[in-house]
């Protein structure tokens, strides 16, 4: 990191002091993360009055809104081979990823999904493992492990839920496996990274990622439905697209450009956090002891994860 950041108009160029500037890269990544807190909320909102292919196109249809300035100030200077690797993250990122987590939280509980979003950071960090040659020392598998546990927990804690509107075993493990399908979508933009702007990356991505999410949805489900939805309900998708997709992606993207990675990644935990304190709040979830426990467990797994080393956790798009 340079000593300070010159943002050049056509004559001016603004400094901004390093310590400010660690400042606000923080500043974004917390906003980020709160807002990401919210998207299962806004999301079982809008569920309450369409099935879930609707709900997850109309969200990444909000989201491109936000994404178009990028893309007509930032035009994509992209080889074949990398628009192919573009459109197979893309493929693994939105219509795979966001189907099935949100198809997960129409079965279960906000609270239980944004508890189970807590085991991403150790997702990662064990993908890194594996898939981009990096080390786990000691303290790293321990968190593994308690992270694995909490999880474990939290699906036993559903696992006998009899209604619809209560945590289920198959509807967290859903969750889980969307964020494991979401690795490859990570790993993938790490790759083009290097060579391209996180933003832009991200912004191509998602829109086409939505492109093909729109054609699987209206094939499958039809068109999405206009009339007879509700003001809270298009509120909510508005929020969850422009809010929790956008807006929190280009933040957060840019709050690691200006602060360590491996520091900024314990804003991650805010999610699970804030998650399932809005649905125990707002929308009467339960969580039993053993959600409480696991939920614990996965928490002080990420902060373990997030707060040691000086090793850059990869971008999280959302």
């Amino acid at each position: 990191m340079c000593e300070s950041e010159s943002m050049v108009g056509d004559d001016t160029a603004i400094s901004i002091h390093p310590a400010r500037q660690r400042a606000l890269g923080y500043g974004a990544c917390a906003v980020a993360g709160c807002l990401w807190g919210t998207g299962f909320y806004f999301g079982k909102l809008a569920l309450q009055e369409m099935g879930v292919n609707h709900m997850v196109l109309y969200r990444f249809l909000f989201a491109c809104i936000g994404f178009l300035p990028v893309v007509l100030l930032h035009p994509a200077r992209l080889k074949a081979a990398e628009w192919r690797v573009i459109l197979v993250a893309a493929f693994l990122g939105i219509p795979i990823q966001f189907l099935v987590q949100f198809y997960g939280l129409s079965l279960t509980t906000v609270s239980h999904a944004s508890l189970m979003v807590g085991t991403m950071p150790v997702i990662l960090a064990a993908g890194a493992v594996l898939f981009a040659g990096e080390s786990l020392d000691g303290f790293g598998w321990l968190a593994l492990a308690g992270s694995t546990v909490g999880a474990a927990l939290i699906v036993l804690g559903g696992r006998h839920a009899q209604s619809g509107t209560g945590p289920s075993l198959v509807g967290d493990l859903l969750i889980v496996i969307s964020l494991i399908v979401s690795l490859g979508w990570v790993l993938l933009n790490k790759q083009l990274m290097r060579t391209h702007s996180p933003v832009v990356v991200t912004a191509y991505g998602i829109l086409s990622g939505t492109a093909m999410l729109m054609v699987f949805v209206v094939l499958r489900s039809g068109l999405p439905p206009i009339h007879g939805i509700s003001t809270r309900a298009w509120m909510a998708l508005a929020a969850s697209g422009i809010l929790c997709t956008a807006t929190s992606t280009l933040l957060w993207n840019w709050g690691i450009h200006h602060v360590p990675a491996s520091r900024a990644g314990v804003f991650l935990n805010i999610e699970p956090a804030l998650g399932s304190w809005l649905g125990v709040k707002l929308l009467g979830d339960q969580l039993g002891p053993h959600a409480w426990m696991g939920g614990a467990l996965i928490v002080a797994a990420a902060i373990t994860l997030t707060t040691r080393g000086d090793q850059d956790l990869p971008i999280v798009p959302e």
